[in-house]
């Protein structure tokens, strides 16, 4: 019976070695759930503070058809929301990698970035070309399903649950191209609810 069990336990410690060493296990939970706060708080600055609230397919991009809101403003908004979205994920995955002994920038991530990098570059340079014909109102769709491609191919290298994460982004992606009036709702659930969700899952599966 001890040597069954002894066997069992050989066999778990060689498969979370071979884990480590195939997949970036180092991404925290509260990076998800600070991420989520985030894009909620910006959801609601954009719709509350600078009006922005698409809800017709074709939009102006200079206000010309009298929409309210401040287009650049949106978009610095949103940037702003990036930046600090990836600097807490940077910080925190940072952290407990160093707990866990392990470096943070290593041949795993090299190729998780880059299986994300390429669905989100074709998304962002899409997106410029849909701002530049004033198509406001896709924005928010086109974002969620090409993050959500970009989740999807980076689940290889991390937690499979990241790949749950990415069909919820593009599935609320398609129903905001469809509903465009609820766009910006789409998002917030996307960016926002989402991440909060995932990342307390996250949080107490694996770091408790």
């Amino acid at each position: 019976m001890n040597e069954e069990q002894d066997y069992i336990r050989d066999i778990a410690q060689i498969r979370a070695i071979m884990e480590r060493s195939s997949k970036f296990l180092s991404l925290a939970g509260w990076a998800g759930i600070m991420a989520g706060l985030y894009a909620l708080a910006g959801a609601y600055i954009a719709y509350e503070v600078l009006g922005f609230n698409p809800d017709e397919l074709v939009y102006s991009s200079t206000n010309s058809s009298g929409s309210s809101f401040s287009l650049v403003q949106v978009i610095a908004l949103a940037s702003a929301i990036l930046v600090l979205a990836m600097g807490t994920a940077i910080l925190l995955s940072y952290n407990k990698a160093t707990k866990r002994g392990e470096k943070l920038w290593n041949a795993i991530v090299k190729r998780l970035l880059i299986n994300m990098a390429v669905p989100l570059l074709v998304g962002g340079l899409l997106i410029l070309v849909l701002i530049t014909k004033g198509l406001i109102g896709l924005l928010a769709p086109f974002t969620l399903v090409f993050y959500g491609l970009a989740l999807y191919n980076a689940s290889q290298f991390t937690y499979e649950e990241v790949k749950s994460l990415g069909l919820i982004q593009i599935g609320l992606g398609l129903l905001s191209a469809y509903f465009i009036e609820y766009g910006l709702v789409c998002w917030a659930l996307g960016f926002g609810v989402a991440h909060i969700m995932y990342g307390i899952y996250m949080h107490y599966r694996y770091e408790r």
